[in-house]
């Protein structure tokens, strides 16, 4: 695959997205689609996360992360493309 064949997404979640599982939910979901990047919970009470990969994988990403785990309830989605950058080595979960 080629580099003009990826791209990158951040998403931005609200809702009842910290304490429920959330980031384990998105690293899980990053790794079986083969994406990298991190997940990360902000003080605001939002969920961040920013993937580098193929475009069918990240939209496929950024779908579940609507859905998030049952114990979630997301109010708001917010996603932005970008260019791939190749930066990330893995995805992780990142703390503030």
């Amino acid at each position: 695959m080629s580099k003009a064949d990826k791209a990158r997404v951040c998403i931005y979640v609200d809702g009842q997205v910290q304490g429920v599982g959330f980031r384990y939910y998105v690293l899980r979901v990053a790794e079986e689609l083969g994406l990298k990047g991190y997940v990360m919970n902000l003080h605001d009470g939002r969920v961040v996360a920013e993937a580098e990969g193929d475009s069918e994988s990240l939209g496929k990403f950024a779908s579940r992360m609507k859905a998030g785990p049952r114990s979630a309830h997301v109010t708001n989605h917010d996603v932005t493309w970008g260019q791939y950058t190749g930066e990330f080595g893995s995805f992780e979960v990142r703390y503030f």
